[in-house]
């Protein structure tokens, strides 16, 4: 299957953000009318962020798991349906247009805790057995992630909020005798994180079935790091970065750019590629492979990285002491290549772009991206604006990481409003729809846009703002997406070929009449 069959078009919204009855978006009811409200409008793409647990900051990109499914993402009604979780009376203060983890995290937690204990004593034969089949299918990441998950609550109950290399020891080190013991005395405990992960991959397996009946493909997003107190960092630390006693030598990030002045010091670890090639780049194979399972297409977060990617020693406290480090390469995607087949592979190649960077993605011919708020800061050769771009590649009004159109606008310099506006022919109040017309126009494959552009927000709706806080909450109601919304992006989607003519709803003239 080719990364971009046709001309398509779609929404970029993280599935938290959908409505829902229990303080943040999940894959129930409201997911699936959102997959419908697409089809009205002439969607044929949802876009999503990491699928993976929240880590601190509550970021999607810095998870515990690169393999595992959010709990948070886990809905309640199938579990009540099938009789493992009593019913809920929702409450009101639990319908908020922003996501309050401080209170969602330990409910949501409960319940599924109530869910495991009612599967355990109701479950029919067949279900079990669709458990302990999972549990065998995926138990090259399942079974440690739920022992590190198991061990790090261990750690919480007696006070240490340590990440791993300061746990005892033999569980640090990963000694095979303290392991089984532990495997034996926390039976229960692995046992529920086993439970969540199967609900959440059956879950969005159905939801994924679901929008594929309708034409509409799911792109996932593979952030290029993992989290220093993650399971995979844990389970393989032969493959990273680290000192003997597992602690950071060196952290990613990314130099001075226009987010921030000092760059952006991520404090991921990073991989000893030397190691991951001599393991024939089999960790990678995997997780593409669950990746693939997940989605039709993946965005890969920083692309870049794997030709070179910016190490900053671990002692500094911003990213501008860093150096630039050479990546994998080709030799990665080749062996990717070899083990899975095509590989449907959006590269975010945004940034610092070096032309070993183009040279990279263009050898495997991986779709790059382009952002339209970032094209009216110089004049008419920019890469960025519509008219340059070519059709093999994916192009936003703006991503997870900017501004809204509206606020995008608003806090723009007087330069480049008057460009901006005198190439989308654009008045304030419609610039967002005046950009996704431009993107929707052009020759590019895929255009996609940020559901607060479809809605018309203002700053205040921002999904990220990289390196601040308070970030990821942002949630609409269907109450802010007009009637007329739906038929407008359909119609727009249509005009340019990205969505079926017969959203045009065109009337009949006497020459389109068959002749007799």
């Amino acid at each position: 299957m080719p990364t971009l069959d046709r001309r398509r078009s779609g929404i970029l919204l993280h599935p938290t953000s959908l409505p829902g009855p229990h303080g943040i978006g999940d894959l129930g009811p409201g997911a699936y009318h959102f997959v419908d409200w697409l089809e009205n409008a002439g969607q044929s793409v949802w876009q999503v962020l990491p699928l993976n647990p929240i880590g601190p900051g509550n970021s999607p990109y810095a998870s515990v798991s690169a393999f595992a499914g959010s709990p948070l993402l886990v809905a309640l009604e199938p579990l009540i349906e099938r009789g493992w979780l009593a019913p809920i009376n929702a409450s009101a203060d639990f319908e908020s247009r922003r996501v309050d983890f401080g209170r969602v995290v330990p409910r949501r937690m409960a319940k599924l805790r109530q869910a495991h204990a009612g599967f355990i004593a109701r479950a029919r034969d067949s279900e079990r057995s669709a458990f302990d089949a999972y549990c065998v299918a995926q138990a090259s990441w399942l079974d440690d992630y739920a022992l590190f998950m198991t061990l790090d609550e261990v750690q919480h109950a007696r006070g240490s909020f340590a990440a791993w290399p300061q746990w005892d020891p033999p569980f640090a080190r990963r000694d095979p005798g303290a392991l089984a013991t532990a495997r034996a005395h926390h039976r229960g405990a692995i046992d529920f994180w086993k439970f969540v992960q199967w609900c959440f991959d059956d879950q969005w397996s159905a939801l994924k079935t679901y929008a594929n009946g309708k034409d509409i493909r799911l792109i996932g997003d593979l952030p290029i790091f993992v989290a220093h107190h993650s399971a995979d960092c844990w389970a393989r630390p032969d493959l990273y970065v680290l000192d003997a006693s597992f602690s950071q030598k060196v952290v990613a990030g990314v130099p001075p750019d226009y987010f921030s002045a000092t760059g952006q010091r991520w404090g991921n670890p990073l991989y000893d590629w030397d190691a991951m090639k001599r393991d024939g780049y089999a960790w990678w194979i995997e997780r593409v492979r669950r990746q693939l399972q997940l989605a039709d297409l993946i965005r890969v977060d920083h692309f870049r990285g794997f030709a070179g990617y910016w190490e900053i020693p671990a002692t500094c406290p911003t990213a501008v002491e860093g150096r630039w480090a050479p990546g994998p390469g080709a030799a990665l995607f080749d062996a990717l290549h070899a083990a899975l087949g095509e590989l449907p592979v959006i590269a975010e190649d945004l940034g610092v772009i070096t032309p070993d960077v183009v040279a990279l993605r263009d050898r495997f011919g991986f779709p790059g991206m382009r952002i339209l708020q970032f094209a009216f800061s110089g004049d008419a050769t920019h890469s960025f604006l519509p008219h340059n771009y070519v059709e093999n590649c994916c192009v936003y009004t703006g991503t997870h990481d900017n501004d809204t159109a509206l606020g995008w606008w608003l806090s723009a310099t007087e330069r480049e409003r008057a460009y901006a506006s005198e190439y989308l022919g654009a008045r304030a109040g419609e610039v967002h729809w005046a950009m996704m017309r431009a993107v929707s126009a052009s020759i590019a494959r895929l255009a996609v846009f940020q559901m607060q552009d479809v809605l018309g927000l203002g700053a205040e709706h921002r999904m990220n703002s990289p390196g601040q806080t308070n970030c990821w909450t942002w949630r609409f109601d269907w109450g802010m997406v007009g009637k007329d919304t739906a038929h407008c992006l359909a119609q727009m989607s249509a005009t340019f070929g990205r969505a079926p003519m017969a959203h045009l709803h065109l009337p009949d003239y006497p020459d389109d009449k068959p002749k007799p």
